[in-house]
């Protein structure tokens, strides 16, 4: 599903940082990998590249077989078969739960206000929040706003789940909401 060949990142601000070096990996398809090390290590630089949020300057991408480097490639038509968490929410203030799970499915997937709807429930029912489909995200905790992110990135219908340090924002206590949900995800077959 993903193969990464000898990728490098390399940072200049404010002197030089090589954030990775000679990196190369292979994902199967429903595979859970987890990338592991100190702060600063390159984990979140990794997964930016996975989707191109960052560009490394060397070394191949390859997911679900298309180059994500190559021109010729449109990097938001494989975007648009990766879904990314991030570590914070990173919901719409100004929409409701409902609102945040169905605008990218109706923009990007083209999908009727109905059949987003439909969707977004279900999910949001997965997560375990369907209760709090017409609350603001300032209205729920750090764990509901994170599952909240992770159904939006399954509305998508993505191939790939990215996770980057999903639970570092959170209580003790609501750390075991969102892993719960992964758990899940993984025994599903979703490649993470």
């Amino acid at each position: 599903m993903i193969e990464v060949k000898n990728i490098y990142k390399t940072f200049f601000v404010p002197h030089e940082v090589k954030a990775l070096v000679n990196v190369s990996n292979t994902i199967n398809v429903g595979e859970v990998v987890v990338v592991c090390g100190p702060s600063g290590s390159g984990k979140s630089t990794f997964l930016r590249c996975l989707n191109r949020l960052e560009t490394a300057e060397q070394g191949q991408i390859l997911v679900d077989g298309v180059d994500i480097f190559d021109p010729k490639n449109n990097i938001n038509t494989v975007r648009a078969e990766m879904g990314m968490v991030f570590q914070s929410f990173n919901l719409y203030p100004h929409l409701n739960i409902l609102g945040n799970v169905t605008i990218a499915q109706k923009l990007v997937r083209k999908r009727n206000k109905k059949q987003s709807e439909e969707i977004a429930m279900k999910l949001l029912e997965k997560v375990g929040i369907a209760d709090k489909a017409h609350a603001y995200p300032s209205n729920l905790s750090g764990g509901q706003q994170q599952r909240v992110a992770i159904a939006r990135a399954l509305a998508m219908d993505p191939k790939i789940m990215l996770f980057d340090e999903p639970t570092s924002a959170l209580d003790p206590e609501m750390i075991g909401e969102v892993l719960d949900v992964m758990k899940a995800l993984a025994k599903e077959g979703m490649t993470m």
